[in-house]
C-alpha cells in the first residue's frame, strides 16, 4: 500500500500557482530563459524578443514583483538576473521535456 502524500499548504500552493501564471505568458518564459544564460538589460531583452522596450519592461517588473529576477544597476543600464534559480531548473526541465517529446518518432506524442 502507497501512503498518500500530505496536502500541501493552501499559502504555498498559491504562490506556487502564482509563480506558474507568471511564466503562462510566453514572453516572460522567454526572458527566464534568456536570463538563464545571463544577465542582460532591458534594451538586449527588447531586441531578442522583437518587442519595445516598454512592453519587455512590463514583463520584468511583473517577473521582478513575483520574485523571479531582480535588477541591479550599471552605470546608467538595469541588468536583470534570475533571483530564484528553482525556477530555472523547472523551466529547462518543461522545456527538455517538451522538445524530447516533440522530437520522437514521426513527432508521436506520448501518453500520460
Amino acid at each position: 500500500m502507497v501512503d498518500e502524500p500530505e496536502l500541501l499548504d493552501p499559502e504555498l500552493l498559491a504562490d506556487a500557482a502564482a509563480a506558474f501564471g507568471i511564466l503562462s505568458a510566453t514572453s516572460r518564459l522567454q526572458i527566464v530563459w534568456l536570463l538563464a544564460a545571463g544577465p542582460r538589460d532591458v534594451g538586449t531583452l527588447a531586441t531578442a524578443l522583437g518587442q519595445p522596450v516598454a512592453a519587455v519592461s512590463q514583463h520584468l517588473a511583473k517577473l521582478k514583483l513575483a520574485g523571479l529576477v531582480r535588477a541591479r544597476r550599471e552605470g546608467r543600464h538595469q541588468i536583470y538576473v534570475i533571483d530564484d534559480p528553482a525556477v530555472v531548473e523547472v523551466v529547462r526541465a518543461v522545456v527538455n521535456a517538451r522538445t524530447a517529446r516533440r522530437s520522437g518518432p514521426l513527432g508521436e506524442r506520448g501518453t500520460a
